[in-house]
């Protein structure tokens, strides 16, 4: 596994806007609706970047772009976004078998 600690140093404005700038970041509402608001969009995301990969798939097969580096492109996001969303559903499914494990 890659060590991600040196992305804590990233400053980006574009990160910053972007995140100011989404729907679902509300970190004052912990409630478990917002949670699973956040889960379906991240759902919609990859889905959404799935279709733009199978489109420009589609658009090189049949000749109307040869530009591979914007296939290259949409195929990792779409692959990193399912990596993501499968890692988020792990997640959620061990924390719902030890919330299951309880003893009332």
């Amino acid at each position: 596994m890659n060590n991600i600690t040196a992305l804590n140093s990233v400053n980006s404005e574009y990160i910053k806007n972007a995140a100011l700038g989404s729907a679902t970041l509300d970190t004052k509402d912990k409630s478990f609706g917002t949670f699973l608001q956040s889960a379906v969009d991240m759902i919609n995301e990859t889905n959404r970047l799935q279709l733009d990969y199978k489109k420009e798939e589609l658009n090189v097969a049949l000749g109307y772009s040869d530009n591979t580096h914007d296939l290259s492109i949409a195929q990792e996001k779409a692959t990193t976004a399912i990596q993501y969303t499968v890692a988020v559903r792990d997640k959620f499914l061990e924390a719902y078998k030890e919330i299951m494990n309880i003893q009332i």
